[in-house]
């Protein structure tokens, strides 16, 4: 196994949800073999808005709800150092359901490409992939495109 990720949802969902929310681990394997992650475990955290605004103003700042958080694990450019035969921990992505499915709904796409895309874009934040300027984001944006590509969830 290359990645493994622990899923945590904390906001209440219904059946048709669940193949989105299946989807995110999918996705993130596939980030991983792309990105060429080895032995690594990421936490992903699925939650409502009340929660997420919470966490977006106590560790940034912004007093407003989001739809993805990360927290990294390293500092960019750190060296990420396991303990022998355990994955490297890698941090956690928090992601708002609520906005997800607004999201899906104002992008005309499926609440299962959303997630995964929250997912992917968190995922390469804890990686060290940023988006504070055009290239960074050019890059960044570019490379979540191929990983959902890459997991048959192309726009």
């Amino acid at each position: 196994m290359t990645l493994h990720v622990d899923l945590d949802i904390q906001i209440d969902w219904n059946e048709a949800d669940q193949a989105a929310i299946d989807a995110v681990g999918r996705c993130l394997e596939q980030a991983a073999v792309a990105e060429g992650v080895k032995e690594a475990e990421v936490s992903v955290s699925i939650v409502d808005d009340p929660v997420i605004h919470r966490l977006n103003r106590e560790f940034r700042g912004v007093d407003r709800p989001t739809d993805v958080l990360s927290f990294p694990q390293w500092e960019p450019g750190e060296e990420l150092v396991a303990v022998t035969g355990e994955p490297i921990p890698l941090g956690d992505v928090i992601i708002s359901l609520p906005r997800a499915r607004e999201q899906a709904d104002t992008y005309g796409h499926s609440l299962q490409r959303e997630l995964a895309f929250l997912a992917v874009h968190g995922f390469l934040h804890l990686l060290g992939y940023d988006h504070q300027n055009q290239a960074e984001e050019n890059r960044m944006f570019a490379r979540q495109e191929e990983i959902l590509a890459l997991a048959g969830l192309k726009r």
